[in-house]
């Protein structure tokens, strides 16, 4: 009988540890932080067409790589009617830059108008909202700014209910509802 004799070898060692991996993140972090741009002109960003209505974004998983405030999303939303109906986490603010008009969280109708601020609940579940613009004459619009971290770490499940009136099933970029020359 032949006796088989199996030599294993040495596994190559890894190229980097996790811990050198997370530390050149932390460090490449830090400087996009120190370095990213202080200043974002409106007249760079495009508004977009997408189902919860015509939104201009400012900063957002996109772009946090070129600006010293990630994990921030920032956008501006210009209504004529009202938003799409949708379910997530609340736990950040929409200050209220035109207009007038109310929300609907989880059935119950809030009134704001301009200079207002618009804090959604945070609670088990999320909450289901929708905006809607009260004058037909004037667009309404508001800024929107909310810390990602928290929203994951609260819970990011998002679900769209309705769609914007204004949303024709394609999500494109469009001109300036405003009428501001860029």
């Amino acid at each position: 009988m032949v006796e088989r004799v199996v030599e294993r070898g040495r596994e190559p060692e890894p190229e980097e540890t996790t811990s050198a991996v997370v530390f050149r993140w932390l460090t490449d972090m830090e400087e996009k932080l120190r370095n990213g741009r202080v200043v974002i002109h409106g007249k760079e960003i495009r508004w977009e067409q997408n189902r919860q209505a015509l939104i201009h974004p400012y900063v957002n998983p996109a772009n946090w790589d070129k600006y010293g405030t990630p994990p921030w999303m920032v956008f501006v939303q210009y209504l004529k009617k009202h938003s799409g109906k949708h379910k997530h986490q609340g736990g950040f603010g929409i200050y209220v830059l035109e207009g007038k008009g109310y929300t609907v969280v989880d059935g119950e109708r809030f009134d704001w108008e301009k200079d207002d601020l618009i804090i959604l609940p945070v609670k088990p579940g999320g909450c289901e909202h929708q905006h809607f613009n009260s004058d037909p004459n004037v667009a309404a619009q508001w800024l929107a700014i909310w810390f990602a971290p928290f929203r994951m770490a609260t819970g990011n499940e998002q679900r769209q209910k309705e769609t914007s009136p204004t949303y024709d099933g394609a999500e494109k970029f469009m001109p300036d509802p405003t009428g501001h020359v860029a």
